[in-house]
């Protein structure tokens, strides 16, 4: 009896999640739970008057810049990878050994999975769930979906995501005419969007910023 109860659980469970990941293969993903905490936990003291800024627009009308910044920033081996970077991983552990500043290895995949579907946690469960929803999107979505949701979901300032959004706020200009500085200083105050300020830059963004840009010159181009 508890056996059946369990299996039948698990089938809702999965039927569920992979209707989920479909339907947002064709519709846009309206809100996330990182949008409505922000929402629901808004200090004014803290953050000033409340802001929600949000526009949705299609890969196409993304600078192809933007795109290369947020890979050489986030996930050097996006195109090459099913959802997990374990070279990343391993070479995380390594550093992390003797190193202070830990270093991650979640991939773009990973972090749109995370974003969309789940809630910012440290627990095993939620870390499970977060490679059960990359694996789904992998197999449904792929490279080129995934990265469109990525770049609309993504905070980039305190009540700012996606990328036109964050453009129009910092740059005045659409996220389209990025160009390669301004889309490597976007992706470089990631991932502590909230912290870093592009227009108002540390010593240490104005580096990262020149890091990223290294890189996408090495990286070249991204093909889907």
């Amino acid at each position: 009896m508890i056996f059946k109860i369990f299996r039948r659980i698990i089938f809702i469970f999965i039927s569920f999640t992979v209707f989920w990941v479909i339907l947002y293969k064709y519709v846009n993903p309206p809100i996330t739970y990182l949008m409505i905490s922000r929402i629901v936990q808004h200090d004014k003291k803290v953050y000033g008057e409340f802001k929600f800024k949000k526009k949705w627009v299609k890969l196409n009308d993304i600078s192809p810049n933007m795109i290369l910044a947020v890979v050489a920033a986030e996930d050097n081996n996006f195109m090459n990878h099913y959802g997990i970077d374990w070279d990343a991983i391993n070479k995380a552990r390594k550093i992390n050994k003797h190193s202070r500043i830990k270093h991650g290895a979640s991939t773009i995949s990973q972090q749109t999975a995370k974003n969309v579907f789940l809630f910012p946690s440290r627990t095993w469960i939620r870390k499970g769930l977060e490679l059960y929803f990359t694996f789904l999107i992998e197999i449904f979505w792929g490279k080129k979906r995934i990265m469109e949701v990525s770049l609309n979901v993504v905070e980039l300032g305190y009540g700012i995501y996606g990328v036109e959004s964050a453009s129009k706020y910092y740059f005045n200009k659409s996220a389209s005419n990025l160009n390669c500085s301004e889309s490597a200083m976007l992706a470089a105050i990631l991932p502590s969007p909230i912290k870093r300020n592009p227009l108002h830059p540390s010593k240490y963004l104005l580096a990262r910023r020149d890091q990223i840009i290294s890189l996408m010159n090495k990286i070249g181009k991204v093909d889907f």
